[in-house]
């Protein structure tokens, strides 16, 4: 495995003293064998999965975990990693990804091919090196897991979900963010029970409408994509005739994620849009109610329920997923879907596809509860003017 990669500079390993080191570093000894704090380690995991991002290159997170052994697992694991300094490379990063119980360490830019035999590789070096370090019965104490970035999306998969475990910065941490979360998930239970409870008679007349005009169930269900990949079926009024084949859609999804799909006008003064104008499979009544947006309505379950938010990125389907770049799955990764949100308020259908997933990842960097009720509130307005929305 070559060696000559760019070494990944932190801010905080350039500003400590050379005589009063930095209380966010615990330094074992000097040099290689200081141990990054778990809050700089996050933060250098979450700045290698960003570079991943563009680079391209995977990186593999492995993990020793002695938890288990109690008020042992500090000295162990400090044990461990003057051990493991002796496979690990001048650009690799050691810390704490959970103090004084796991060790983590980060393997950067390994090469794009052969990963799995990289992968088996290291875990066995490291292996090798702590059963030399501290016999195989101290080793035995310490349970080795590896994650490797980007991951390996399989469609057939149904119960994939992304590996937590490289998203440590993701997890709410402390009482104030964990209080707004909750009262984010109150304000969606409430608001979602109180929309289905209001318009009821809304909900019945759709359905009757969708019933005579057309053969097949009212509600139609999809399966989508929630936060870290986790599937559910998202619910929708049927607004397409019964048994209509998705390729149509495929087709048309992978041209626009690539950039390649050519923006539809109805009118030569009118906006660009990037949508099927004239879909066959979509019933008079479906154009309508796509229109007005009316055939999202059943979602408000999927919110009660718990699979999706008031606000938040639209859930995708699967086989989109399938053809996301890496730095395009953040906007599933890192909040739960919504029925509405930054992109559905802000053009909508006249937007590129990158420039929607900027627009949800503006989102989840910014998010609030305000922000939350300003789309709230924008949205009703982004409805009745169908400004975007075919």
């Amino acid at each position: 495995m070559a060696t000559n990669y760019a070494r990944t500079t932190l801010p905080s390993e350039t500003s400590i003293p050379k005589k009063k080191p930095s209380p966010l570093i615990r330094p074992d000894a000097p040099g290689k064998n200081s141990v990054l704090a778990e809050a700089v380690f996050h933060a250098a995991l979450t700045l290698e999965r960003r570079r991943a991002e563009r680079s391209r290159k995977p990186f593999v997170l492995m993990l020793l975990d002695a938890h288990q052994e109690n008020g042992l697992a500090a000295h162990l694991l400090k044990q461990a990693h003057v051990a493991v300094a002796s496979s690990t490379r001048e650009t690799d990063l050691v810390g704490w990804y959970k103090r004084d119980a796991i060790l983590g360490v980060i393997f950067t830019e390994l090469g794009s091919d052969a990963t799995s035999a990289i992968v088996e590789t290291l875990e066995g070096k490291v292996q090798t090196a702590l059963q030399e370090n501290l016999g195989s019965a101290t080793a035995a104490k310490i349970a080795i897991t590896v994650h490797l970035f980007p991951e390996n999306w399989d469609p057939d998969h149904t119960s994939w979900v992304a590996d937590t475990k490289l998203y440590p910065d993701l997890r709410p941490r402390g009482r104030h963010k964990k209080t707004l979360l909750g009262l984010k998930r109150v304000m969606d239970m409430v608001g979602s029970g109180a929309l289905l409870l209001l318009l009821s008679p809304v909900l019945a007349a759709i359905a009757v409408m969708i019933k005579l005009t057309s053969k097949g169930p009212v509600l139609f269900e999809q399966e989508r994509l929630g936060q870290f990949g986790a599937r559910f079926k998202c619910l929708k009024f049927r607004t397409m005739y019964l048994d209509s084949a998705s390729k149509i859609h495929q087709d048309y999804i992978q041209k626009f994620i690539a950039g390649e799909a050519e923006a539809s006008k109805q009118d030569h003064a009118a906006p660009a849009v990037y949508k099927i104008m004239s879909d066959p499979r979509v019933t008079g009544i479906g154009r309508f109610l796509r229109k007005a947006s009316l055939d999202e309505l059943p979602q408000f379950w999927n919110v009660l329920r718990g699979e999706m938010s008031l606000v938040g990125p639209r859930p995708p389907v699967p086989y989109e997923f399938e053809i996301y770049d890496v730095w395009h799955r953040r906007r599933v990764l890192e909040v739960k879907p919504g029925v509405t949100g930054l992109w559905q308020v802000s053009g909508r259908s006249r937007t590129r596809f990158d420039d929607m997933v900027r627009l949800d990842l503006r989102y989840c960097r910014s998010w609030s509860l305000w922000l939350d009720v300003k789309i709230l509130a924008a949205t009703p307005w982004a409805v009745f003017s169908g400004d975007g929305a075919y």
